[in-house]
């Protein structure tokens, strides 16, 4: 299971928020988000767990808890949306 890790310090980079969720169970990735442009964190990141039940107590155990100093949100992450889908603001897709 995929999960959303929300409110991340920018301090915080992909080996301490694995080892943030390595005290719960096996890590698969642990990914922060950067921007493209600075290399500095967005903010929030990803980290899939080994599996499911992991994942489970993952969100319930650090949701709201504090990772390098910020309490972050930690959820099941939605599916990413088709790149189709951004912007439209209620437009037809059809173009004449």
């Amino acid at each position: 299971m995929k999960l959303y890790v929300g409110n991340l310090s920018y301090d915080t980079n992909d080996d301490s928020l694995r080892n943030a969720f390595a005290a719960i169970g096996p890590v698969a990735t642990a990914d922060v988000i950067t921007d493209r442009d600075t290399g500095r964190s967005r903010g929030f990141g990803f980290v899939q767990m080994a599996n499911d039940a992991d994942a489970q107590t993952a969100i319930e155990q650090l949701n709201d808890k504090s990772i390098d100093g910020r309490n972050v949100t930690v959820a099941e992450a939605r599916p990413r949306r088709d790149s189709n889908d951004r912007g439209s603001r209620g437009q037809s897709s059809n173009r004449w």
